[in-house]
């Protein structure tokens, strides 16, 4: 257990922890895909304008034209409207400013907020809502029918089927993987008594500690965005909180942090820390755009990931967690988990290969196999 101070030095790509003694199967198979794309044009805004005589309106026209023509960068980037997904869709923005000088001219960047389902319904256990889908469809929809331009998602959100006339094709580089634990009265999981109540909607954050800390309980509706939870802890709700530590790094607030987890002790949930941008599949405008932002090795470890999470058909009812990184010698390695819900089962595995795109889906999609088999019928049911 890492003790936490906001001075710390954290590693972006944690390595997997000394001494760990999971099977590691090799994999070897092809290279990386390529995404083609078709040219779309864009609108700019209308200016408003009021009727005045013929000559004002006619020159009025003529600039909105010229503007038109002249800011063809116009962007609108589509995001939930949470604290943290307002930090990373500026981030979205202050990236792509950097990279593309049309893109700072006032009002060419506009942040659109719209609220999910998941956003709307906070009393009910996001099992009991739906699961996939909860936290992007309604930005999903927006983008299709062209209100927006790009949408800005927590990848860790993303169904693993994309709708259709969209495409995911960058991912920012990616944060911190590992959950930090924050307690008013406690260091660590292992120092909190026994029928210590720990908030978290994660039933993959569950099934790990109470697989590890049977004696502890899990409130396991403990919802709301990163300050509502911190509230609840200080109130008194629960003795503990487990959240991700990408999110509070990207809030600014480590401050909250009592301690890190390790990757031996609870494997990440399947592309957290990983901020991914949508776009419709026939913008090659937008397309162009986000390939200057890609981080190629967060793209790859995602895919894996994700592969591994789609062989599963993996929900919010499902506690799997799955995490793929380069080791020092370029190649990847990757850690899957399955377990029940009540953490008395847990399945684990890990694959070994090269760091291209085909050998990594192999490899998610193989370890996913290889655990549904281990599972058999029933064994998310406990």
């Amino acid at each position: 257990m890492e003790t936490f101070s906001p001075s710390s030095s954290l590693s972006t790509r944690p390595a997997l922890g000394p001494g760990h003694s999971l099977p590691v199967n090799s994999w070897s198979s092809g290279s990386v895909s390529v995404l083609g794309f078709t040219r779309k044009s864009l609108a700019f805004p209308s200016l408003s304008r009021r009727p005045h005589a013929n000559g004002v309106v006619r020159a009025s026209v003529a600039v909105e034209t010229e503007t038109r023509e002249a800011r063809t960068a116009f962007l609108v980037i589509g995001t939930r409207g949470s604290p943290l997904a307002l930090a990373q869709a500026y981030e979205t923005r202050d990236k792509l400013m950097a990279s593309h000088l049309e893109l700072t001219e006032e009002g060419a960047i506009e942040i659109k907020i719209i609220k999910t389902t998941g956003d709307k319904i906070l009393t009910q256990p996001l099992a009991d809502i739906g699961g996939k889908g909860l936290f992007t469809k309604e930005i999903d929809e927006a983008l299709i029918n062209g209100d927006i331009d790009i949408a800005v998602h927590s990848m860790k959100d993303v169904p693993t089927y994309l709708p259709d006339k969209t495409i995911l094709p960058c991912n920012l580089q990616r944060e911190d993987v590992r959950d930090a634990f924050i307690s008013k009265s406690a260091g660590s999981l292992a120092e909190l008594p026994a029928g210590s109540i720990i908030g978290t909607a994660s039933l993959r954050r569950k099934s790990q500690i109470l697989n590890r800390y049977p004696s502890l309980q899990v409130q396991d509706n403990f919802r709301g965005n990163v300050q509502t939870r911190l509230k609840k802890l200080s109130e008194g709700v629960v003795q503990a909180t487990l959240l991700a530590l990408a999110g509070l790094k990207r809030l600014n607030m480590t401050e909250n942090v009592t301690s890190i987890l390790p990757i031996d002790d609870m494997l990440p949930a399947v592309a957290q820390g990983a901020i991914g941008i949508a776009c419709r599949s026939d913008d090659e405008k937008m397309a162009n755009y986000l390939a200057t932002l890609n981080h190629e090795e967060t793209r790859l470890a995602v895919s894996c990931e994700r592969a591994f999470l789609e062989t599963l058909d993996g929900s919010c009812r499902t506690p799997i967690a799955g995490y793929a990184c380069k080791d020092e010698d370029g190649n990847c390695i990757f850690r899957g988990l399955v377990a029940s819900p009540d953490g008395t089962r847990v399945l684990e595995t890990s694959r070994k290969g090269p760091y291209t795109y085909e050998d990594m889906v192999l490899m998610g999609k193989d370890a996913g196999k290889e655990l549904l088999s281990r599972a058999g019928p029933g064994f998310f049911d406990s």
